[in-house]
């Protein structure tokens, strides 16, 4: 008898480092996170990941905890920007892109406005919540 494992569909595949990232970011209470597939829009990185923290220490703290769990799943970060301030703490992990920042600097930056053309990837986490993605009018 011949058994067959049928792959579930492509958004629904979360690679070990994504799964690493999203476990972090739940380990530390990260508030409003939102994980972006940005492949047919930049180069930069395949999926961008956006979170807040609840004070510049809790930020620090979120991408500190990021960074060890990518270490521990044997993926080593490239770099990481403004962990001194704790405002907007990016990590970079090749493949994705991580943004933990205060609620007031994000809205002000409205990263998912940037990137809004491309899919939201699903998550398994439940704790993980995606929003609907928001278009604002800019008024010149």
């Amino acid at each position: 008898m011949i058994t067959r494992t049928r792959l579930r569909p492509e958004e629904e595949r979360v690679s070990p480092l994504q799964q690493a990232v999203t476990t972090a970011l739940e380990d530390m209470k990260a508030v409003n996170v939102r994980v972006l597939d940005v492949r047919g829009l930049t180069d930069i990185a395949d999926t961008m990941v956006i979170a807040c923290g609840n004070s510049d220490r809790h930020v620090r703290s979120i991408a500190e905890r990021v960074i060890e769990k990518a270490r521990s799943a044997g993926f080593r970060p490239l770099g990481t920007e403004g962990a001194r301030d704790g405002e907007w703490v990016l990590v970079d992990l090749q493949d994705i892109v991580v943004h933990v920042m205060l609620p007031r600097v994000r809205e002000f930056y409205g990263l998912e406005r940037l990137w809004e053309g491309g899919p939201v990837v699903s998550v398994a986490a439940p704790a993980i919540t995606r929003a609907p993605a928001r278009r604002r009018r800019i008024s010149r």
